[in-house]
């Protein structure tokens, strides 16, 4: 571990530990040569000794800081020095996507397709470079201060899946795994896209698709079974994030986008159209694609009437680029339209206490660059929609019409009135709203208040499980089904409650050498604080004990203090203090805090102190004496040994040789 004020490099200067992981340490650093803060990853000690591994991090980290994107946190520096092997990252101020869902339970989804964006634009600038994360999670992405979504760990997930370190803490957590990471296959960048495809669900449901007892369990899911989709765990996720999603997340790699830029295309059209189903699966199996026909002219159909179709034209195959290329066009000032509604509309809005919820409908300013597949049905789709206004209005217009000239016109009574009024009331109510009910506000609530609430109005519930380190354990988190939504009788919400923070076994380190505590107390994901102390019994370096204790439960990133002993106290010079006349434990507390041994001998004595009270010291007072040693008190006490009732009767027979001389 590095110590605050230590430099590396006669440049960087340590401020202090702000994390840690499976193989490296992150501190905060001052860069004295430009003059600005930068994150140090530094490895740690047991990896920093394996040549082999030492090479691979170098090269990786090497190639990682050919990477310059604003959706990555950028890599500055690499380098070793007396062994400390560490790479220089720009310094993010902000908190993880982890965090952020806790906070948040789930995240809305235009702002989680704006989120997932920004990840995209990393992860295609990294393959691009040929250099795959094989670590996407929503722990490696950084949410700045400013709403800047940025992707940490480039590359250095390569070095970690050698057999250097056990698969646990080379692939991260393995609720993001992909199928062929599971099996222990080949990965590349559909690999990636997998694991997107998993932080992109969490963020809209605020849950993993798959948990279990054991990482084995959880692998074993990826592996087999089909993620579910999001829109059956929480309402109002439209169709296209549906298949988004679970493109992504397909078991077969042939099958998932085949690459980011592909995901990228959907993701920008699913934040302006995000009702229409314009995502295409791939299918499970060849015979199900249909043989393309090649067309030599591409003729576009539109509804209306006969004069209308006369002035649409085929289109020769020759200028299809230019049609793309409008369509491309389209999009981009529709998404450009909303952005600007989104700025306006967060003008508008008071200032709010914590910087995380002004993430909220904050998206990136640097969308002009979509490439979506080209096609013309976009404005064909505007087209439809500005008949449809115009049809709603005419309609709309003529039903009025009908009500107010029906029987007489305006010559109606005022009963003929309230009687249309009632009416129109009926006819515009749904009779199936009759049998539905509104479902109420769950959140922040226990399962068991949840569930009295549900049943007494005729709905059941589903429980998931989800680990909060802000929300109390037994509490809800979310609700699939939005509060205020009206539902059918007996159909299932589905409630998401804390089963508390991540909490991990602590490993005992008493005995053991400093630094291999140290070790094995950050590999389980704990901070470390270190106490010194002397001990006669426990040898210099070794750890004399630790809070918590040992096998106790504890959330990942508890501090862990270990007192580690200094060795047998140095001797020194200390005067030797009266204690006569105070009690026992008095006598003890002086003696010892001097650094000197109390040694009790309970004896009888003539002389006027007090039962228990100290009557004689073997070291006279006032003498010089190292500490260390032993010094006896004689204590007053009327039951004595054999010995001291000798003493007692020869105190006796001189009491009474001294009464006969007085006689």
């Amino acid at each position: 571990m590095l110590r605050k004020g230590m430099f590396l490099a006669d440049r960087y200067e340590i401020i202090e530990q702000i994390g840690t992981g499976g193989m490296s340490d992150v501190y905060k650093a001052k860069c004295h040569k430009l003059n600005r803060y930068v994150a140090i990853k530094v490895l740690k000690k047991e990896f920093s000794e394996d040549k082999t591994f030492v090479s691979k991090f170098r090269a990786e980290a090497q190639s990682a800081a050919g990477l310059t994107h604003p959706n990555i946190v950028n890599v500055y520096d690499v380098g070793d020095e007396d062994g400390i092997y560490y790479i220089v990252m720009e310094l993010v101020e902000g908190i993880t996507l982890k965090k952020y869902i806790e906070k948040r339970g789930r995240i809305p989804y235009r702002e989680a397709v704006s989120i997932a964006i920004q990840v995209a634009k990393g992860m295609e600038a990294a393959h691009s470079h040929h250099i795959i994360h094989r670590d996407i999670k929503p722990q490696n992405i950084i949410i700045s201060k400013d709403g800047k979504v940025k992707v940490t760990d480039f590359g250095i997930a390569k070095v970690a899946s050698s057999s250097t370190i056990n698969s646990s803490a080379a692939m991260g957590s393995v609720h993001y795994i992909s199928p062929e990471q599971a099996r222990g296959g080949y990965s590349d960048e559909k690999s990636d896209i997998y694991s997107f495809g998993i932080t992109l669900f969490e963020m809209v449901t605020g849950t993993v698709p798959f948990d279990g007892d054991s990482t084995v369990s959880v692998a074993v899911q990826h592996i087999q079974d089909d993620i579910p989709a999001p829109s059956t765990i929480v309402d109002d996720i439209p169709v296209c994030m549906d298949k988004i999603i679970l493109k992504c997340a397909q078991k077969k790699t042939e099958r998932r986008y085949q690459n980011v830029s592909e995901l990228l295309t959907d993701l920008k059209k699913a934040l302006v159209i995000p009702d229409e189903d314009f995502v295409t699966m791939t299918p499970a199996y060849a015979s199900e694609v249909k043989e393309e026909v090649p067309q030599q002219l591409d003729v576009q159909e539109v509804p209306g009437s006969v004069e209308e179709k006369k002035m649409v034209k085929p289109v020769p195959p020759v200028k299809q680029d230019e049609i793309e290329r409008k369509a491309e066009q389209k999009v981009d000032d529709e998404l450009d339209r909303i952005l600007l509604d989104d700025e306006e509309t967060s003008r508008k809005k008071p200032a709010r206490k914590h910087f995380d919820d002004d993430l909220d409908d904050d998206f990136d300013d640097d969308y002009d660059d979509i490439d979506d597949e080209g096609n013309d049905k976009l404005d064909k789709a505007i087209m439809f929609i500005g008949i449809g206004i115009v049809t709603l209005i005419v309609v709309i217009t003529v039903v009025v019409a009908v009500k107010l000239f029906a029987g007489g016109g305006f010559e109606s009574t005022q009963e003929e009135e309230t009687t249309s009024s009632v009416a129109a009331t009926t006819v515009a109510e749904n009779p199936e709203d009759k049998d539905k009910v509104v479902v109420p506000s769950l959140v922040g609530k226990t399962e068991e208040e949840a569930k009295s609430a549900l049943n007494s109005i005729g709905l059941g519930y589903k429980a998931v499980k989800q680990s909060s380190s802000t929300i109390p354990e037994g509490k809800i988190i979310s609700q699939g089904t939005t509060a205020g939504t009206k539902v059918a009788k007996n159909s299932t919400i589905t409630l998401s409650i804390s089963s508390g923070p991540e909490s991990s076994l602590v490993p005992n380190v008493v005995g053991i050498d400093q630094v291999e505590a140290a070790n094995a107390l950050e590999s389980a994901g704990f901070m470390v604080t270190v106490k010194k102390a002397n001990s006669d019994t426990v040898e210099e370096g070794k750890v004399i004990s630790q809070t918590p204790t040992a096998q106790s439960n504890s959330a990942p990133g508890t501090t862990v203090i270990i007192t580690v002993s200094e060795g047998k106290a140095a001797s020194k010079s200390v005067t030797v203090p009266n204690v006569v006349g105070l009690t026992e434990k008095e006598a003890k507390a002086k003696l010892e805090e001097l650094g000197l041994v109390c040694e009790v001998k309970y004896q009888s004595s003539a002389t006027n102190v007090k039962e228990g009270n100290v009557f004689g010291q073997s070291i006279k007072a006032g003498e010089k004496v190292t500490t260390g040693k032993t010094v006896t008190i004689n204590v007053k006490k009327s039951n004595t040994t054999s010995g001291t009732t000798a003493a007692t009767k020869s105190t006796t027979s001189a009491s009474d040789a001294t009464t006969k001389a007085n006689d």
